[in-house]
């Protein structure tokens, strides 16, 4: 384990445990239409903040509340200039939190350049710590994972994320319900972080997502990849961190499949 590792674990238990002390004093605001914030997302990321400066104080950190009051703005990094920056969701899936729903947890990556060296996503409720290296496969709780072998389809246990906004017309709409039809079953767990690691780890077969953020995904995003998932663009093009909307898959063969179906949604098949 490279210091990097043991350190973004750190944070993510550290910040666990904070959101484990806060469940009983829960005071949610609202940060943009039907999207809250808490206390614990602030006190999280603080300690994530402080853990990460005091290890390695000349890297640049990205957390989600860092752009809360301004929820339109594009991400900027804190810190020093640095090719090193920490990208923190301090709370994935606070809607679940404040409604004491289990699926949450916190996300931790670290990128260099133009690429994500480590990541890690821990679930505090599971006590479930998914992490992955660069080059160094996925592992949960320290044992390794794989996606699962599903190739069809119509076999297929699938997750979606659409905006907390969604009107009656959008084509997410249509996308959700085409998937629906074609599917064995559709899941929306309300963690983007989560979900990866789900299909990471054979849960889910599929998801896909047009709304997340960078936090959201930095670490999951690599973790799935290290566990032998298939991850592009929402057309089939290579997946951009920095404009995070993808389509991932367990093979290769249901990745095809998914993209289809939703271009089809779309009216081009």
């Amino acid at each position: 384990m490279t210091d990097f590792m043991a350190v973004g674990q750190q944070v993510a238990r550290e910040c666990g445990r904070v959101l484990l002390e806060m469940r009983g004093s829960i005071n949610p605001q609202v940060k943009a239409p039907k999207d809250l914030v808490t206390e614990a997302d602030y006190r999280s990321q603080e300690t994530a903040r402080r853990i990460l400066h005091d290890a390695f104080p000349a890297h640049r950190f990205l957390g989600e509340e860092d752009t809360a009051d301004m929820p339109d703005a594009p991400p900027a990094a804190t810190g020093p200039d640095s090719d090193y920056c920490w990208i923190v969701d301090p709370l994935d899936g606070t809607l679940n939190y404040v409604r004491q729903l289990p699926n949450y947890c916190v996300s931790v990556a670290l990128r260099h350049g133009q690429q994500v060296l480590m990541g890690v996503v821990y679930d505090p409720i599971q006590d479930e710590c998914f992490s992955a290296e660069l080059g160094g496969g996925a592992l949960l709780n320290g044992r390794p994972i794989h996606v699962s072998d599903c190739e069809h389809v119509d076999q297929a246990l699938i997750a979606a994320s659409l905006p907390t906004v969604v009107p009656r017309n959008s084509p997410e709409v249509g996308r959700f319900i085409e998937v629906m039809h074609s599917a064995q079953a559709i899941r929306r767990l309300g963690s983007a972080a989560l979900s990866l690691c789900y299909v990471a780890c054979g849960r889910l077969d599929a998801y896909w997502a047009t709304c997340v953020k960078v936090w959201d995904v930095a670490a999951g995003q690599l973790i799935v990849r290290e566990a032998g998932g298939t991850l592009s663009g929402p057309e089939g093009t290579p997946f951009e961190l920095d404009r995070p909307q993808f389509v991932t898959a367990a093979t290769p063969q249901l990745h095809g499949q998914l993209l289809e179906v939703l271009r089809c949604a779309a009216g081009r098949c």
